[in-house]
């Protein structure tokens, strides 16, 4: 049976002065490029991720919660909050703007005790980036679990799609456990994806949540 997600509510966007943390948190990261909000928007099964055809638009982090909409908690289902990081590696900002968004997301990072996993979204069909790999490297430095969502896999024929993350995982330096082929148009990998999350917010704080 597919796995759906009670409905989501946006809780706002944010520079600082985040909610306290509370509830087991998941973070979706990437270049500006990579389909952050289209892949937010089918893992969650609702619309509530603003897209654009202009990369760079996500300039705060923008925190959802699920499970508890309008103050109504349902005891069915654990609460948790998605939270859609600042794209990086956009050009046409200034530099000053560039790095404003690469300390957001190092704050939120070192700073939130309930985040539980970080989704970082690579386009598929190009070769990794510097920022990409730093990010990666950084993240394992500072102990965060996460995972490489493919994305845009239904780009890639389907003969080559499989060549294609092993590529990546090999571009990236990461091994191929770690990759997960995903497509927000087709469908690819979404359920894959809604497993893990699953499995993470149900996780014990600190432990690592195991595809």
């Amino acid at each position: 049976m597919p796995i759906t997600f009670p409905p989501a509510q946006y809780l706002g966007s944010f520079i600082a002065n985040l909610p306290s943390p509370t509830v087991p948190e998941i973070a979706f990261a990437g270049r500006s490029n990579a389909g952050k909000s289209s892949a937010l928007n089918a893992l969650l099964g609702t619309r509530i991720a603003r897209t654009s055809n202009t990369p760079g638009r996500t300039q705060a982090i923008n925190l959802f919660q699920i499970g508890e909409v309008k103050g109504v908690r349902d005891a069915k289902k654990i609460p948790w909050i998605a939270a859609d990081l600042p794209g990086y590696g956009y050009a046409k900002v200034s530099h000053d703007m560039r790095e404003s968004w690469r300390g957001l997301i190092e704050d939120y990072v070192n700073d939130r005790p309930t985040l539980r996993m970080v989704f970082v979204l690579v386009d598929s069909r190009i070769p990794a980036q510097a920022p990409d790999r730093q990010l990666l490297e950084w993240l394992s430095a500072v102990g965060r679990d996460w995972r490489v969502l493919a994305t845009k896999i239904d780009g890639i024929s389907r003969t080559k799609r499989e060549a294609a993350v092993q590529a990546l995982a090999l571009d990236l330096g990461v091994q191929l456990e770690a990759m997960i082929g995903f497509s927000a148009v087709e469908d690819i990998g979404r359920e894959d994806v809604r497993k893990l999350m699953l499995k993470t917010v149900r996780s014990k704080a600190g432990e690592p949540a195991q595809a």
